[in-house]
């Protein structure tokens, strides 16, 4: 910058000498006689004075615009530089996420081929058939809470004018909360219900916990007797682990279906709740009052969801029931097998004795 700088300083220098030996030739060939010529030339030099001023600051303005320029270009390259910077590094930050990406995804590949040779997915598309199914509900009745509570809301404003006239029909109000309290205690029935089966969910997960044990102690009986059985056996016995396990698995997913169920349940009773409140307030107004209809018309079908799938649980534990007698029978027939084992061995005795 300083050589540029010294280069644009000393490169007017020979327009200046220029200029000033036109000025000289001009004096020497302008010399006549007279007072004319005395008065041309006083007033020349001071004329060539003026122009050479103007030609000085003319450069100068020239050579400090052409300076700011550069310094513009060079500021500008300097910003572009920075942002070269500024994109590589970021081009590394990018390279470094695509390898820890595919690190990822080679992991997440390991983790497929191991599930599918566990045959687990299958498992897993079932459950998220099942949550995103339980997703659509939710929302369902989220939407519901919303449409309900803008009713309510506009209830609010619609109270505070008609609160003279609702000594009126406060017989209507006191049958209408009767059949509400009606259809709480059933509500109520059904969680009683509800309990009675987690009571014999438990009371069937230990007898699982017997069974296990039972057969846990014939396999280790029957290994001492022979070769041939006891593998017929023990494939006997991981076929009825599996089904257990199938079982417990079956079991912890009831147990999750009800609690959703019984937190759906709460959450009908507190906007139940909140309906009698606003009803005992605004049921002079009919139309607010049929909108209202409407939502508890719409609450019912859900509710006959909810008693349709406490059928459906009490038809799987009586399902889980049936497996569970069929295992019973199992092990019968593993005692009955134990017995001939062992009249099988009284008879070789007898025939060592004999022998």
């Amino acid at each position: 910058m300083s050589e540029l700088k010294q280069r644009k300083k000393v490169s007017p220098s020979p327009k200046l000498s220029e200029d000033l030996h036109k000025a000289e030739k001009q004096s020497s060939h302008g010399e006549p006689s007279g007072p004319r010529n005395n008065n041309s030339q006083s007033s020349f030099p001071r004329d060539s004075r003026t122009a050479l001023s103007l030609l000085s600051l003319l450069v100068c303005v020239v050579l400090s615009w052409f300076l700011f320029q550069q310094s513009s270009q060079f500021a500008v390259m300097e910003k572009k530089y920075h942002l070269l910077q500024l994109e590589i590094a970021k081009f590394l930050d990018v390279e470094n996420e695509v390898s820890l990406l595919s690190q990822k995804c080679e992991k997440a590949k390991n983790l497929m081929e191991q599930l599918e040779d566990l045959q687990v997915l299958s498992r897993v598309k079932y459950l998220q058939e099942d949550i995103y199914s339980m997703k659509t509900l939710s929302n369902s009745i989220i939407k519901e809470k919303e449409d309900l509570q803008k009713n309510l809301t506009t209830i609010f404003h619609a109270v505070t004018r008609v609160e003279q006239n609702t000594a009126s029909t406060a017989k209507d109000i006191t049958l209408k909360i009767g059949t509400v309290k009606t259809d709480v205690r059933r509500v109520s029935g059904l969680v009683s219900d509800m309990t009675s089966l987690t009571d014999s969910l438990q009371t069937l997960e230990d007898k699982v916990d017997k069974v296990e044990k039972k057969t846990i102690k014939n396999i280790g009986n029957l290994l001492t007797s022979s070769i041939d059985r006891t593998a017929k056996l023990q494939n006997l016995a991981s076929d009825n682990s599996r089904r257990i396990e199938q079982i417990k698995m079956t079991l912890s997913d009831l147990r999750g279906d009800f609690n959703r169920h019984s937190d759906r349940l709460l959450t009908l009773e507190s906007d139940r709740v909140r309906v009698l409140k606003t009803v005992t307030f605004a049921n002079d107004l009919k139309p607010k009052v049929y909108n209202l209809k409407k939502d508890f018309a719409r609450l019912e079908p859900m509710i006959n969801d909810l008693t349709l799938r406490i059928g459906r649980l009490v038809e799987d534990l009586l399902q889980r029931e049936k497996e569970i007698a069929f295992l019973n029978d199992k092990l019968s027939n593993l005692t009955r097998v134990q017995n001939e084992i062992k009249d099988m061995k009284d008879e070789i005795t007898k025939m060592s004795d004999i022998n």
